[in-house]
């Protein structure tokens, strides 16, 4: 096909709704308190509140429990997910999806059912369930993503999370050469909390050269680099990072997004730099505290804030009643909790 766009168009897959740099939130999933089937209800309301807020939602992730879900299950999320959102007017807001699995098959087969259940992006982990023999293996974990993001109807974004993948940790010149070399490839998720890793991608991807040189399939996303924990956006964001993926999002939607343009602001105007480390403090302390209490933690504070939340799918178990509450009443989180309050126009109780 002729080359279209700002940056050139390589296939007949197009994004209606486009990547953007910003936040997004890794939504949980919801579960019945019996049967552990999917509770919708929950899972709408909380799509639309986060996406509401100006976070992003993506589907199916760590904190959606993937690895607990049936394909079934996943592509329902998907589907309620896009109903949801375009009932309440946000039909401009994107879907990423995680897809990724043990085998590059199997991963292939869950990116074209999400796609086909409305996800306009993908957001694929290497398994690392054979992390031992992957994990030195630079061609194999290469090979995976080079076919992965070939083969897929939509665009792919690399997630390196070293805690949910048996310790795989790309590293800086992988993901830039996977930048480099495969055009569906839109941005990567570093969970893996490492600063100068996402600061030297950060650099090589937004160059002039790299956006003249390495086009990306679809002009409407763009390689981003996004940080798995918001303890760091500020200094990202002057790094020339894009945003971050965080559990926090869930918490705080409105503290997070309000975070994130501040720090946009502050490139352009520095007298906005105060408030902007002010929050950013704020939000640092509560997801150091928060991200502690991992999936269980979040969901009890779900309940707290919105009244559902729920358990986690065995064999992951509740957050102990005394645990919860005292991350509940702890400083850094009832200073975000009022935060949010405030930002989003509600009465503090």
């Amino acid at each position: 096909m002729a080359a279209s766009g700002v940056n050139g168009v390589k296939g007949s897959h197009s994004a209606s709704r486009p990547l953007k740099p910003g936040v997004y939130a890794p939504i949980p999933s919801f579960f019945l308190p019996d049967s552990e089937d999917l509770d919708i209800p929950s899972f709408e309301a909380h799509v639309v509140r986060v996406a509401s807020a100006g976070v992003g939602p993506l589907i199916a992730g760590s904190m959606g429990e993937a690895i607990h879900l049936s394909h079934a299950e996943r592509a329902q999320l998907i589907h309620v997910a896009r109903k949801a959102l375009d009932s309440a007017g946000l039909l401009n807001v994107p879907i990423v999806a995680g897809t990724g699995a043990g085998s590059t098959r199997e991963t292939i087969e869950l990116t074209a059912e999400a796609a086909a259940a409305g996800a306009d992006y993908a957001i694929v982990i290497a398994s690392g369930y054979f992390a031992g023999a992957l994990a030195g293996n630079k061609a194999a974990l290469k090979a995976f993503w080079v076919e992965v993001s070939e083969k897929s109807p939509i665009p792919v974004m690399i997630y390196n999370y070293p805690g949910a993948s048996g310790g795989i940790d790309l590293d800086s010149d992988l993901i830039t050469e996977l930048a480099t070399e495969c055009s569906n490839i839109c941005g990567v998720k570093l969970t893996c909390g490492n600063v100068g890793k996402l600061t030297r991608i950060a650099d090589a991807v937004s160059s002039e050269e790299f956006v003249s040189l390495h086009p990306r399939k679809n002009p409407s996303a763009p390689f981003l680099v996004l940080g798995g924990f918001t303890d760091f956006l500020v200094p990202s964001t002057f790094a020339s990072a894009h945003g971050a993926i965080t559990g926090l999002g869930n918490v705080s939607p409105h503290s997070i997004a309000k975070l994130f343009e501040l720090a946009e602001s502050s490139k352009k105007d520095l007298s906005l730099l105060p408030e902007a480390q002010r929050v950013q403090g704020i939000v640092a302390r509560a997801d150091f505290t928060i991200a502690k209490a991992s999936i269980a933690g979040t969901k009890y504070l779900l309940e707290k804030l919105y009244g559902y939340g729920g358990s986690p799918r065995k064999p992951l178990f509740s957050i102990d009643a005394g645990a919860g509450q005292a991350l509940w009443d702890h400083a850094h989180t009832q200073a975000l909790v009022k935060l949010e309050r405030e930002l989003s126009g509600k009465i503090a109780k």
